[in-house]
Formats: structure tokens, C-alpha cells, sequence
């Protein structure tokens, strides 16, 4: 099947300001927290709190997978080969399966450990042909029976030998990847430790970082799109400009409130970025399926993100789940941690004004349109039969990706 990330990457080579957007969930997590990856249990218990198993969380990997609505289902290395090998849960979805293909050790947070505290050095667990064929050696034909993109991290901490040990890292892991046919997308985390440089500064400094460290490397070689901290509406700017051919695409960080992870998202993609990977903020959320809907919506700026908080809270009533925050509280920006080791760098404000600016007629126009008991679809048709995106109305596409959601998981009463 055709996958959405490659039409994307397609129309946005052609035309790098195209308003098309690129969601991924990461979803590998596992590479980073260990038993805590998953996520906490949905159970109660008496006792200390309980995380989910590896298992429940590949189930909910499929199950977002099956819901089609992301383009990347970011996993480790052992999960690809379990669903993408084993599986094949990707093989009639529009869904492109990946995996990180390195962990620096900025991302070993360990219980108890100190090493998220001490500057990132390079390390990879995984390995290419682990990730495209499940083995030490794909043999010819194999590779293409896991992942065939990967994530590669990189962390500068404005320390010379170790910034330059994970550039010549990063370079061996690009020549191997051009040579399998390997394709990468680059994370560039901020410094994990002081870098001995204003708090305000370090947007420049990973700017800067980027542009230096891809200007040797020939379009064979280059990443299909970056992974960043956003740092605001100039530093996003400022490099979308530099280069139109890098596709730039932002970090969730750590959940927050809704509207954190919902305003991050409109904020970035109105300045530049075409891609948002999102993993704890949609790890952590209550109901994942319903939070990833929220999310394509306003990536396809059908929903802004006050209305995608309203919205999601109402999808929760349905439900019969009850949100972390009530709706009030939900609709405040807080400080956001950005990094697996908790640094932050967003202020706290208030966005209950901005929630006001727009009413809640799109809201109501969706509950109208998905209750609607006609058996023809409440949305226009192409010719071939197919939905009409372009003449739908911002609530027609919503009700569209509700009646695609209930069908594969039932209507909710």
C-alpha cells in the first residue's frame, strides 16, 4: 500500500511550503525509560502505581496503526520486529513503520542512574540490518521486510571532543545507511548538560549546528526531514528559510496540558515546520485514538488548537472517561519539559484568551453531522467514490475522521 509519508515527502520536494504535515508517533520509548516506557496502567491498584506491559503497549501501537491517521509509528528495533517482521501489522496500512536506530546515552534514563545528568555520548543498540531484516546480515531481498527509515540522534553540548565524536558517529552511520538503501531522519536534541551558553542562544547554537554539519553531505546522504526542539517563531523561521530543501518537523517533550501539545503544533507548523513527532504527549494522554484524531485535525488546519482541546474533552465525555484536568484547566500553556532528561524552555502563560477568540459552532456542527442517521456520506464524494477533501468543510472532515474511527473501533453510545 502506498504510504502517506512518501506522498508527502513527494508533494513538499516539489513545493517546501505546501501546507501538507507529516504526524508520527513515537512510540519508542522503550529505547529510553524501561519499565516505565509504556506508560502507566489504566487500572487502579492499591499499591504503588503499575506501568503497562511491552505487550499492552504494542497493542496500542496497532491499534493506532489500524486507526491510519498517523504517517510514522516510531518503535524500537525489537518492536519493529515484532509487528513490522513478525506481524506484518504495516503491510496493508498507509502507515510507515521506523525505528531509532541510535540511543545516546541522553536517553538512558535509568531509575536511579546519573547518566541523563553527564554530556551525551554516542552509543547504538540497534543496528541496520536488525532493523530492516530482523538479522546480523539481510540477504538480498530481506531488507525490505522491517523498517526501511530510521531516527538518528544527535546531541551537541558545545564540547569539542565529545561534539566531535558524534559527528563522526552520525558520518559512519550515514555512509552505511546510503549504502543499504537505508533511509534517516535527524533529532537534534538541545544540550543535555550546560553548554556554557544564554538560556536564549542555544536556537542559534542547534541552528547553526544543523546547517554546518549537513553542508558536507550530498542529497544521497541527507536526512528525509529533522527532528527539534521548538524554539520559536524566529528560530523556526530562520532556518526554514536557510535551506528550503530541509523539511524540518518538531519534538513533542513531555505531555503537559492538552493545549500545550495542541498549540506546539499549530505554533510550529504556522512558522515553517512540516513534520511533529509526538510520544509521551500521546502516551500519557487518556484516550490515545481520540488524541491522535485531535491532532491530524489540526495539522490539516481543520481544528485550531482551543478547539481541539473543547473538542477533545468532548470526545472523553462520550467515552465515559474522565480527563486528567477539567476543560479550564486544560486550555493553559505550562512549562513543558522537552528533552527525555526533563529540561524545559517554554514559559507559562495563559491561553484561555486566545481559546476565546473562536467560538464553538465547528464543535457543534460535527456532533450534527455525526449523528446523522442518512445512510449516505455527510461529506462530498470524488467521482471514483472516494471522500472529497477539498470541498468538505471543516466539519464535514471531522465528522469523516469520526465515522473512520468508529468504524474500525464501534460507535460509541
Amino acid at each position: 500500500m502506498e504510504k502517506t509519508l512518501d506522498i508527502k515527502l513527494n508533494i513538499l520536494a516539489r513545493d517546501r511550503f505546501n501546507k501538507c504535515f507529516i504526524l508520527a508517533d513515537a512510540k519508542d520509548a522503550d529505547m529510553a525509560f524501561g519499565i516505565a516506557s509504556p506508560g502507566k496502567s489504566p487500572e487502579m491498584h492499591n499499591q504503588e502505581g503499575k506501568y503497562r506491559t511491552i505487550h499492552e503497549y504494542r497493542e496500542q501501537i496497532k491499534a493506532i496503526v489500524q486507526q491510519g491517521l498517523v504517517d510514522i509509528m516510531l518503535m524500537s528495533a525489537s518492536t519493529n520486529e515484532v509487528l513490522t517482521i513478525k506481524e506484518k501489522a504495516f503491510k496493508k496500512s498507509a502507515v510507515t513503520p521506523a525505528a531509532r536506530a541510535n540511543d545516546a546515552t541522553d536517553i538512558h534514563v535509568i531509575r536511579h542512574g546519573t547518566y541523563i545528568q553527564q554530556p551525551s555520548q554516542p552509543h547504538q543498540t540497534a543496528t541496520i540490518d536488525h532493523i530492516q531484516c530482523g538479522k546480523v546480515e539481510c540477504a538480498p531481498g530481506e531488507r525490505g521486510l522491517g523498517a526501511n527509515l530510521g531516527l538518528y540522534s544527535c546531541t551537541f553540548n558545545n564540547i569539542p571532543d565529545l561534539d566531535f565524536k558524534t559527528l563522526e558517529a552520525y558520518k559512519a552511520f550515514r555512509l552505511e545507511a546510503e549504502k543499504k538503501g537505508f533511509r534517516h531522519f535527524l533529532e537534534v536534541f538541545d544540550p543535555n548538560v550546560n553548554p556554557k551558553i544564554p538560556p536564549e542562544k542555544i536556537g542559534e547554537f542547534v541552528n547553526d549546528h544543523i546547517c554546518r554539519a549537513l553542508a558536507g553531505v550530498p542529497k544521497a546522504s541527507r536526512p528525509a526531514f529533522l527532528k527539534i526542539v521548538y524554539h520559536g517563531p524566529k528560530h523556526m523561521e530562520e532556518l526554514c528559510r536557510y535551506d528550503e530543501s530541509i523539511i524540518v518537523g518538531i519534538l513533542g517533550g513531555g505531555s503537559g496540558t492538552t493545549y500545550d501539545a495542541f498549540k506546539l503544533l499549530a505554533d510550529a507548523k504556522k512558522y515553517g515546520a512540516r513534520v511533529a513527532l509526538y510520544g509521551r504527549k500521546i502516551n500519557n494522554a487518556e484516550h490515545q485514538l481520540s488524541f491522535v484524531q485531535c491532532l491530524r485535525l489540526i495539522a490539516d488546519d481543520q481544528l485550531a488548537a482551543d478547539e481541539g482541546v473543547k473538542f477533545y474533552h468532548g470526545m472523553l465525555q462520550k467515552l465515559n472517561i474522565k480527563p486528567y484536568r477539567p476543560l479550564a484547566e486544560d486550555m493553559k500553556a505550562t512549562s513543558q519539559a522537552v528533552s527525555y532528561g526533563g529540561g524545559t524552555t517554554t514559559a507559562a502563560v495563559d491561553g484561555t484568551k486566545d481559546a476565546a477568540k473562536t467560538a464553538s459552532a465547528p464543535a457543534a456542527g460535527v456532533k450534527s453531522e455525526i449523528s446523522n442517521p442518512k445512510s449516505a456520506p455527510a461529506w462530498p464524494m470524488t467521482y471514483d467514490g472516494k471522500p472529497d477533501f477539498k470541498r468538505m468543510t471543516p466539519a464535514q472532515k471531522v465528522a469523516y475522521h469520526q465515522a473512520k474511527r468508529d468504524k474500525v473501533f464501534g460507535k460509541v453510545q
